[in-house]
């Protein structure tokens, strides 16, 4: 059994995704060219792409087939027969509060906006708005996400969804980083100085 919290979370799940890939269309047009890059990531980065898509299939599909196949929720220590009120209430509000952060910082991207890192293919520095504040908000909102649905929905799957996005995102985010500083050079240098990488109050104001 999954609770009306749980229900919601994995509504919420699904209208995010929903919004992601139209913000992601959005950008797309913006830019005069595809923003996709997880086919054109290599080593690692190819690995974390896998683990993004995993994460959320995980997070969205795990609780379904723990539902249809009843041995599964049955052997799973998690799993709350949808009876953790409490959870599922401080679980719906983080994962709605983690969805508008993420589209939200998303959206302010612009036509700066990637998904996945490919060298020579960044957009130009984004550094207000969430981004004073963390210098990757779309993944703090994802992780604060997937976070709420796995404490709605509590299963093996769905928790081991935000440990393996959050693998993923400090994987991809080195190479990003990488990739930003060859093409912004000092601007990027002194961004990093000033915002912190997942989230926090300016260490000092931006130039």
């Amino acid at each position: 059994m999954i609770s009306g919290f749980g229900w919601a979370a994995l509504a919420l799940l699904f209208g995010y995704l929903a919004l992601f890939f139209w913000g992601s269309a959005l950008a797309a047009q913006a830019a005069g060219r595809p923003v996709w890059l997880f086919a054109r990531a290599k080593g690692r980065d190819r690995l974390a792409a896998t683990g993004f898509r995993a994460a959320f299939a995980l997070a969205f599909f795990g609780p379904l087939l723990w539902l249809a196949v009843p041995v599964l929720h049955k052997v799973d220590p998690l799993w709350t027969e949808g009876n953790a009120i409490a959870l599922g209430l401080i679980g719906i509000f983080i994962a709605g509060l983690g969805a508008m952060v993420a589209f939200a910082a998303q959206m302010s991207m612009g036509s700066s906006w990637r998904v996945g890192v490919v060298g020579g293919e960044t957009g130009d520095l984004v550094s207000g708005g969430l981004y004073r504040f963390s210098r990757n908000p779309t993944f703090v909102g994802q992780a604060a996400l997937l976070t709420g649905v796995a404490l709605t929905v509590p299963s093996v799957p769905t928790v081991m969804a935000p440990i393996l996005f959050l693998w993923s995102a400090s994987t991809q985010i080195r190479s990003e980083e990488a990739a930003l500083r060859a093409s912004l050079g000092s601007d990027y240098d002194r961004y990093t100085a000033s915002v912190p990488r997942w989230m926090g109050f300016n260490r000092r104001e931006l130039p």
